[in-house]
């Protein structure tokens, strides 16, 4: 989950902003791809969709964004479809996939490969709106 769930263009008092919300998995395939580099295979894979499902993903957080910033609009992060499943774990430094027995007191344990403590859970399409809807 985002620690950071809202921006907003400064100077604008809040009440005189429209918003643009951007769903959590919106915000994951932006990170995967712009952020951690990574080939849209590779996105895809995993937030366990389809390339093609993630490209449409894809282009339409972007767009959220692009709007957001080119007519000053705040960002509120909330929502999407998605499922966090803790026990099913992925690298962000070298990409391993492993899946664990019991999380216990931590759920992001570091990495068996390369030792990374950058460890997140594998996205998996669901229904749901997050901590109040989606599974952990």
């Amino acid at each position: 989950m985002p620690s950071v769930t809202y921006f907003k263009p400064a100077g604008i008092p809040l009440s005189a902003l429209d918003e643009v919300t951007l769903g959590v998995d919106e915000l994951e395939a932006i990170r995967l791809k712009d952020v951690t580099g990574l080939e849209q295979e590779e996105c895809a894979k995993s937030m366990n969709l389809s390339q093609s499902t993630f490209q449409r993903l894809l282009t339409a957080a972007r767009e959220k964004v692009a709007r957001a910033l080119v007519e000053g609009r705040a960002i509120r992060i909330e929502g999407g479809n998605y499922e966090i499943v803790a026990r099913d774990l992925v690298c962000g430094a070298c990409g391993h996939r492993w899946e664990v027995e019991d999380v216990g007191e931590n759920p992001m344990p570091e990495c068996p490969q390369c030792h990374s403590q950058d460890v997140t859970p594998r996205w998996h399409r669901g229904r749901g709106r997050g901590p109040r809807g989606g599974h952990f």
